[in-house]
């Protein structure tokens, strides 16, 4: 723990016990937790973000969409709006939030609802689509209201949930007690390589319950992608100068990735879920102008893409070499074929609760 999170750890004691004691209220029964007659994933983590929770649900999108219609949840964080909300191509991230907007634009087949009331969102879900089969809750860990069948808990490689402390001398949102919830853990952002030795290493310090299932898994990033149809340019192998931007929680390994494509890396970070004004455009421009040289793209997350689309100074990055880089969960070994056995297994013991 740092200096400043000693300082600190009054405030994240009182924190942490305030959170423990809400969960026991839960664990005593005096606060419901309300079951629907539908299967549920809940996703989420005990760190306050940054661990990999919007790719993991893509991932699971994939692996289920050709065999279940499925609808994902959110509570739609940083949205200007309330209440239920249905998210379509049409949609913007200012009334769903930036991550239901990725969602509907990448799985036009698959619904995305985003609802502040989880109970309240499913059963407004079931009433536009009783037929649905599966619904997936975006960040809902903590969410103690609504009963999940299946609780997936994502913890970063670096720091582990283990490692970290509570707000605000660490990151953590409850004690570390708090993963005991959990069916699968999923540690996020390994090593491209994870050896046998860190895995043994990891499987210590979580000390997990028997019946809770250890996962490993890993970010792929996909090739710069041209957000304006005019950007026509091929992809060079190596630039002189990246100027990386980006509103998300953790953009280190966006910049360990980049840094093999160029000299020198310059990057602006705002604060996750940032809504883009005119003044952060013209930052980024002067940023972006000061460099010399004409070997020079722009490049941000495509969560930051959404949002930017909202903002009415955007149309300024049209004229310059303006790319956003994909990114996709990737288990690791054998991994994969585990929790795709768990979800099945889940959802064919549980089919029997939904209601059509």
């Amino acid at each position: 723990m740092s200096f400043y999170g000693l300082l600190l750890l009054p405030l994240a004691v009182l924190y942490g016990l305030v959170t423990w004691f809400r969960n026991k209220l839960f664990d005593w029964g005096w606060l419901s937790e309300i079951s629907h007659q539908i299967p549920i994933i809940s996703i989420g983590n005990l760190s306050m973000g940054g661990t990999g929770k919007t790719p993991l649900t893509e991932y699971l999108i994939r692996l289920l969409q050709n065999d279940y219609k499925t609808a994902i949840l959110s509570r739609g964080y940083g949205r200007k709006t309330k209440g239920f909300i249905l998210a379509d191509e049409n949609s913007r991230a200012q009334s769903v939030g930036d991550e239901p907007m990725q969602y509907a634009l990448k799985f036009p087949n698959t619904m995305v609802a985003v609802s502040e009331n989880r109970n309240l969102g499913v059963e407004s879900l079931l009433k536009t689509a009783p037929d649905l089969d599966l619904i997936i809750l975006d960040d809902a860990f903590q969410h103690r209201f609504i009963k999940a069948g299946l609780n997936i808990l994502l913890t970063n490689f670096y720091p582990l949930y283990s490692d970290d402390y509570v707000f605000p001398s660490g990151s953590l949102r409850e004690y570390r007690s708090g993963a005991k919830r959990a069916d699968i853990v999923i540690v996020t952002k390994t090593p491209v390589v994870l050896s046998p030795i860190s895995r043994r290493r990891i499987i210590r310090e979580l000390k997990l319950m028997k019946h809770q299932i250890l996962l490993f898994s890993k970010i792929e990033y996909d090739k710069l992608t041209p957000y304006f149809s005019t950007n026509n340019k091929r992809i060079k192998k190596h630039y002189s100068n990246i100027i990386l931007f980006t509103g998300i929680a953790n953009n280190y390994p966006l910049q360990d990735h980049l840094h093999q494509f160029c000299s020198e890396l310059t990057v602006i970070s705002f604060p996750d879920h940032h809504i883009y004004k005119q003044k952060d455009i013209f930052r980024i421009l002067k940023t972006y102008d000061d460099i010399f040289g004409k070997n020079k793209i722009l490049v941000t997350s495509e969560k930051d893409i959404m949002r930017l689309r909202d903002c009415s100074k955007f149309f300024l990055f049209e004229e310059l070499s303006f790319y956003y880089v994909p990114i996709r969960t990737v288990l690791q070994n054998s991994d994969g074929e585990l929790l795709s056995k768990s979800v099945e297994n889940f959802l064919t013991n549980n089919k029997r609760l939904i209601k059509k």
